[in-house]
């Protein structure tokens, strides 16, 4: 038997980690034990998944258009609002993971916090149908026109709106995919464990078909009717996500939560100073309680082993936790470190996402939207093209080539998931190459020949783009969810999303710090690259070249940590007793 545990490929072993409580930790929605789950519980949740993307991308990839039309701020001062907006949202993902994990669970954070979303989208309706809330009408890109900025009391109701939806958004997207991943994760079941992968999938299937909907019906509808009526349909949508959630409620497996999630954590680096002193002479020293996730020690962060040395001549229970820690909850925080390289080299390729829903949306306004005598594509709508493409690429994905890859590899995702997370990372530096490429292009019809070339041009960068994500979005939520962390998959999902915001928050930088750099130089005759309300007078291109050669830079960084992070052959093996400890020579 133990021969057969440890053939096991880590993909395996590291799925059995992940569940070794799943039956003691998981109830239905009276609390008692559970043996629901499976597709028909996930459907539901996928469904809320649909219809809050939906809900949030119709505001937030149409939100420069509002900001800069109605709220009058100016173009770059516009595009650090949209992405600290959108960088809140996924830090705040942290915070809904921890409440989730700690105290309230998916199912109750979620419900909660959607609540709170929709509240947000409310208030943003109401604001943008009363003109006593907002400044005066004007047209802030004609050269002449001097526009009132929004301030005071009209200000503040559009921040508040906003992060409302930001604070809501941001605590229902990681358990959306955590709780929804959660149905597959039973004990002893391989079919439904092996099915985890297709849910994955299926869930980006349902982050496309809302972002569809919403780059294309309720973004016409925002250009057409009005934000006031866009911004109603966005609370409408996710009214219909929460009654979503709520119908699956006797379906679902729940897992309680464990308590503060970070106080294990800390105990580990408490007792692995308290004990930085102290040598380990033999195995037995170690301390071996509670190995439910039996997790082998590793040679990394060798200081931190220090927490579980015994010491001698002690009482174990004298000790205490917070002297004295097992083995487990030591090679979990150590976990935890080894996540955070592999984390920080997606940061680069979410500043990229960035740009995409801010100044090449901005580019799409300054060239010919017309597809016809009476229809005229809006700007934001471009990012649905990637979305068209990926109905097709997700399913093929999931069922032609995952079968294909597994018969090759033998693992159960096709691809690993830090192979499919590189394949995305170098991808995305294409989708830059040709944002640069067409921006000059555009510019020069536009100075030069004063033509406007079809929006169509710049969507090579959206489909590259897209294609990248799908891969490196899926692959990093995969990764983090099955690392063995014991009631934290929601927090650990919620890592994935911090990607996202520390993406934006560096997009905001880069512009900052690019205007400074290139204004001081004088290498753009009206200041810096990206200091003008036209595009035709900025430098957008150069500017995507930088982030070009960045993505490039960053994905052999990326190379390296994850070869560091797969060189762990001990990371997911079982741990028998100390015995066998001492055998293999630890």
């Amino acid at each position: 038997m133990e021969m057969e545990k440890k053939s096991l490929p880590h993909s395996k072993v590291e799925a059995m980690a992940a569940t070794s409580d799943e039956e003691i930790t998981s109830v239905d929605w009276r609390g008692r034990p559970s043996n629901h789950g499976g597709m028909k519980a996930a459907v539901f949740v996928l469904g809320l998944q649909s219809f809050e993307i939906m809900a949030i991308a119709a505001v937030g990839n149409n939100l420069i258009t509002y900001v800069i039309n109605e709220m009058h701020f100016p173009l770059s001062k516009s595009a650090n609002i949209v992405t600290n907006f959108i960088g809140t949202i996924f830090l705040v993902s942290l915070f809904g993971g921890y409440l989730s994990d700690s105290y309230l669970g998916s199912f109750w954070t979620m419900l909660i916090f959607g609540f709170i979303e929709l509240s947000g989208f409310i208030l943003l309706a109401v604001q943008a149908h009363a003109p006593q809330l907002k400044p005066p009408k004007c047209n802030i890109m004609q050269e002449q026109s001097l526009c009132d900025e929004a301030k005071g009391i009209k200000a503040m109701i559009f921040f508040v709106a906003l992060y409302l939806v930001a604070l809501g958004s941001g605590c229902v997207k990681p358990n959306m995919i955590a709780h929804g991943a959660d149905q597959f994760m039973i004990k002893g079941n391989a079919e439904q464990s092996k099915k985890l992968s297709t849910y994955f999938n299926l869930a980006y299937l349902a982050f496309s078909i809302g972002e569809l909907v919403a780059l294309t019906v309720l973004v016409w509808v925002q250009t057409h009717s009005g934000m006031d009526i866009g911004f109603g349909i966005s609370a409408c949508v996710m009214g219909l996500g929460l009654i979503t959630l709520v119908f699956g409620t006797p379906y679902y497996r729940n897992k309680r939560p464990q308590g503060s999630i970070f106080t294990p954590i800390v105990q580990v680096f408490v007792a692995a100073f308290v004990k930085r002193k102290q040598k380990r002479t033999t195995t037995k020293s170690l301390s071996f309680s509670d190995n439910s996730h039996g997790l082998l020690p590793t040679n990394r962060f060798r200081f931190l082993d220090k927490a579980s040395i015994k010491a001698e001549g002690v009482n174990q229970e004298y000790e205490g936790s917070w002297r004295l820690c097992t083995i487990t909850q030591v090679e979990q925080v150590k976990i935890l470190i080894s996540l955070l390289p592999i984390f920080a080299c997606t940061i680069v390729f979410n500043t990229i996402l960035a740009q995409l829903q801010t100044f090449s949306v901005q580019q799409g306004a300054q060239m010919n939207t017309k597809l016809s005598k009476h229809f005229n594509v809006p700007p934001a709508s471009l990012q649905a093209i990637p979305y068209i493409l990926l109905l097709v690429l997700v399913p093929l994905y999931d069922k032609v080539f995952v079968p294909f890859a597994r018969k090759i590899t033998g693992h159960e995702s096709g691809i690993s998931p830090l192979q499919r997370i590189g394949c995305g990372l170098f991808t995305a530096t294409f989708s830059m190459v040709a944002a640069a490429i067409m921006e000059r292009k555009r510019r020069d019809s536009a100075v030069h020949l004063n033509e406007k070339l079809s929006i169509f041009w710049i969507t090579p960068q959206f489909l590259i783009f897209g294609v990248s994500e799908m891969l490196t979005a899926v692959g990093l939520i995969e990764f983090f969810y099955k690392q063995p962390l014991k009631g934290m998959q929601a927090f650990s999902t919620a890592i994935t999303y911090c990607s996202y915001s520390f993406g934006f928050y560096l997009s905001s930088v880069l512009v900052s710090v690019v205007n400074k750099i290139t204004s001081s130089t004088g290498s753009s005759k009206t200041g810096g690259w990206l200091s003008e309300n036209d595009l035709n007078m900025d430098r957008l291109d150069l500017f995507y070249w930088v982030l070009a050669g960045l993505s490039f830079i960053n994905f052999f960084n990326y190379l390296f940590w994850a070869h560091w992070h797969s060189y762990n052959p001990s990371m997911f093996q079982k741990l028998v007793s100390p015995v066998d400890l001492s055998h293999n020579g630890v």
